[in-house]
């Protein structure tokens, strides 16, 4: 859709502000248990325009609907989430030339899925090193990564050998944060009353 009703404003009274829909980005990533016991997360991207868009070094703009960037990524990871292969493939990019980034990707094999995930990504394949918007699918592949093992490691996290998982959940969002009934509930030796300042 390209145009919008006039919409209302905060006050809620009926304006004449409309919408035109110029560029529509879709972000598409899946999780898959694999059959060998390892996990595959496969990230999507596309972008087109409303409109004929003309590229550098093109004679002809793009038309309207069809794709500037084309691209998918997958990447197999294990249950620890170490990136045990990645691959790339691009259907549609702004120059011929975009398709070697398909080739700089491996030196993300080995890496693990975690804290210093983005900044050591961005070491390996940020500027001219690699194209920009598959340096950027996997911040939210690894996210993906995240959710989709999630079962196995919620089911891991609540084993009393393994406290360092739970206090490594303390703190590290808005629902887990220390003195929040979602930490008193699950695990109350982990929980810290937030304290008042004391009146003057």
């Amino acid at each position: 859709m390209t145009n919008d009703t006039p919409r209302e404003s905060a006050a809620g009274t009926a304006n004449a502000i409309t919408r035109e829909e110029l560029h529509h980005r879709q972000l598409d990533l899946r999780f898959y248990k694999r059959s060998d016991g390892l996990y595959e997360v496969v990230a999507q991207m596309m972008d087109t325009k409303s409109h004929p868009f003309k590229l550098q070094l093109r004679d002809e703009p793009v038309p309207p609907g069809s794709p500037i960037h084309n691209m998918i990524m997958t990447m197999v990871v294990d249950e620890f989430l170490e990136v045990k292969d990645i691959k790339a493939e691009m259907k549609a990019t702004p120059f011929g030339v975009c398709l070697g980034a398909q080739n700089t990707l491996s030196g993300v094999i080995g890496l693990k899925i975690g804290p210093g995930w983005t900044k050591k990504t961005k070491e390996l394949l940020g500027g001219s090193a690699s194209c920009t918007h598959l340096m950027e699918l996997l911040g939210p592949m690894a996210t993906t990564a995240f959710q989709g093992i999630a079962p196995q490691r919620m089911q891991a996290v609540d084993r009393p050998e393994n406290e360092h998982m739970r206090v490594g959940k303390v703190n590290s969002c808005f629902a887990y944060a220390e003195h929040r009934e979602v930490i008193a509930q699950l695990w109350p030796d982990l929980y810290k009353p937030k304290t008042e300042p004391a009146a003057e």
